[in-house]
């Protein structure tokens, strides 16, 4: 492809506009059509146990059965921190809100639902200066510039660190509503989710501004892959019993998924999931011992010749995609949402 640019493009706006037009909002077209031995397995029948050869299954991909890796990872850019608005700041070193935020609310108190005027020099009104105070305060002290930022080493304990317990959500649970009390700071998107085949090899990926919820997964999917022959036999996710209930209830188990695709719970987090979960157990075991998916276990020989069981694919692609990209985390969090695209 060509990449067109306006002569007169702000350096900010190049790589919006270049996302826009080579992006494809997240897919990766490189990937597709990919197929490999790690991410795509000969079909076995359950019941008979026979399968087919794997010169049957290169001349006709419709023979493999395939399989994806779906996790996402606590990271993202800055947005816009009015409610429901997910824009890039105006200004993403010193702003709160987009342009049109920005401009809405003018010269007012930065504290949620107060129309009065800020105090010069701050972001709150003579009635919230104590609130704007106590913010300001923890900013400068989590901002240890020159010296003491550039002695500080991980879990290292200084008395000049400030002695404050963050709360961390897990990636693979919902995030708790946010009561927002002020605007003082930019929000920032809840996670990156990814796709991957386990081979390693991207499919594509997006941004979640609130939550990694079951409905944002099955919205992400259905973009992804829109047509029956796009679709995996295997989508592999560490909650994929609730995506499963969730679409049997909004009905896009019954319209998109049903004839195609199976959800499957990931190796390391499904001795994680209740016992007691019927739902779980029976259609998201990612390897089942009675024989009734001889596509996700396969048999295989060790050094001494012996048979052993195991599984078909490698269900922490991601996993490991997420501690790759884990490294660059405090680079890419900086950055303004067209340069992190």
């Amino acid at each position: 492809m060509d990449l067109n640019l306006r002569d007169d493009l702000a350096i900010e706006e190049i790589p919006k506009q270049a996302f826009s037009i080579l992006g494809e909002h997240g897919i990766i077209r490189a990937a597709d059509g990919h197929v490999c031995s790690e991410c795509a397995q000969p079909y076995q029948h359950a019941e008979t146990g026979t399968s087919i050869t794997t010169e049957e299954s290169i001349s006709d991909n419709s023979l493999l059965v395939k399989m994806v890796v779906v996790d996402g990872i606590v990271m993202g850019p800055k947005h816009c921190a009015y409610e429901n608005c997910t824009t890039e700041l105006d200004n993403n070193s010193k702003d709160v809100f987009c342009l049109f935020h920005k401009q809405q609310h003018g010269s007012k108190c930065l504290v949620k639902n107060c129309s009065n005027e800020k105090i010069t020099g701050t972001q709150a009104c003579q009635q919230h200066s104590e609130q704007w105070k106590r913010h300001d305060l923890r900013v400068k002290q989590r901002s240890l510039p020159g010296f003491r930022k550039i002695t500080q080493r991980r879990n290292e304990d200084h008395a000049w660190i400030p002695d404050e317990v963050r709360e961390h959500q897990p990636h693979d649970e919902d995030a708790a509503n946010r009561n927002i009390k002020n605007y003082f700071n930019a929000a920032r998107f809840y996670c990156v989710e990814t796709i991957c085949n386990p081979c390693g090899v991207v499919i594509g990926w997006t941004k979640f501004a609130k939550a990694e919820s079951p409905t944002n997964i099955l919205a992400f999917l259905e973009d992804v892959f829109p047509t029956e022959e796009s679709r995996p036999d295997y989508i592999c996710i560490d909650k994929a019993c609730l995506v499963l209930r969730t679409a049997i209830r909004n009905g896009s188990w019954e319209r998109i998924w049903k004839h195609t695709t199976r959800f499957i719970v990931d190796s390391y987090h499904y001795s994680n999931h209740k016992s007691t979960d019927e739902l779980c157990q029976k259609w998201c075991n990612p390897a089942p011992e009675d024989g009734s998916a001889p596509n996700l276990v396969i048999q295989a020989r060790n050094r001494d010749g012996r048979s052993y069981f195991k599984g078909a694919f490698n269900t922490q692609a991601c996993e490991h995609l997420n501690a790759w990209l884990g490294g660059y985390e405090s680079i890419l969090n900086r950055m303004t949402a067209g340069n992190f695209d």
